[in-house]
């Protein structure tokens, strides 16, 4: 689940930097803007089945791949 999820990061990132380093912030990094997280999120649902809505989550909350995995594992407890 993890790997799929940083492939998924990545692709959406245009950059491979979110695998090597999952608690760089992405949006000060550059690598995610509020288009590609919507993205993110929809990606989530589709491939895990997890609905994250994007008014559920603050940005500090979801800014390193390392939270969303952490995020997404536990939505998937539920």
């Amino acid at each position: 689940m993890e790997e799929k999820l940083l492939n998924l990061l990545a692709d959406l990132c245009d950059d491979e930097e979110v695998k090597s380093n999952p608690d760089e912030d992405l949006f000060e990094s550059g690598l995610i803007d509020s288009l590609a997280f919507a993205e993110l999120l929809y990606a989530i649902e589709e491939n895990f089945g997890v609905i994250i809505a994007p008014s559920e989550v603050e940005r500090s909350d979801i800014n390193t791949a390392n939270k969303i995995i952490a995020l997404v594992k536990e939505r998937m407890r539920a």
